[in-house]
């Protein structure tokens, strides 16, 4: 029993790399396309992701429509609006890896695994965001958009 949890284990952690490579391969100039679980994600989660400090780190350097969290960031652009200032493919790959739309960002490559640097323990050879909470994050950014929009 323990050696079939421990090959389970081994051969999940070795699938990791190969599904974010997989992502990579979609990418289109600036977009990537195609959700990457093939469904559309929830934006309840995808708002719990976004407040949660612990998990998606995103109010650190972003504000937004969060009125009940205190100490948004102020580094990055806010997220109200986002869902006009970009589509759903240009949304996909700035969480995936915003350094592929603008190297100097400082933005963390939420679901990139090669080629980082200085990566915790914890995370290495495993993205922030899983596929599915891309998608979901994705999916409340979608829902902010404003009126005036560009």
């Amino acid at each position: 029993m323990r050696a079939a949890r421990f090959l389970a284990s081994l051969l999940l952690a070795m699938a990791v790399p190969a599904m974010a490579l997989a992502d990579a391969a979609m990418v289109a100039g600036d977009a990537v396309a195609q959700s990457l679980t093939g469904s559309a994600g929830d934006p309840l989660r995808g708002r719990a992701i976004i407040i949660d400090r612990q998990k998606g780190f995103c109010l650190l350097c972003h504000s937004g429509p969060f009125n009940e969290e205190p100490l948004q960031g102020n580094l990055a652009p806010s997220l109200e609006g986002a869902g006009s200032r970009w589509n759903e493919g240009q949304l996909r790959l700035r969480l995936m890896d915003n350094k592929r739309v603008n190297a100097e960002s400082i933005m963390p490559a939420y679901h990139r695994i090669e080629g980082l640097n200085r990566v915790g323990p914890v995370w290495r050879n495993r993205p922030i965001l899983n596929a599915a909470e891309i998608e979901d994050v994705l999916a409340f950014l979608m829902g902010l958009k404003t009126e005036n929009a560009p």
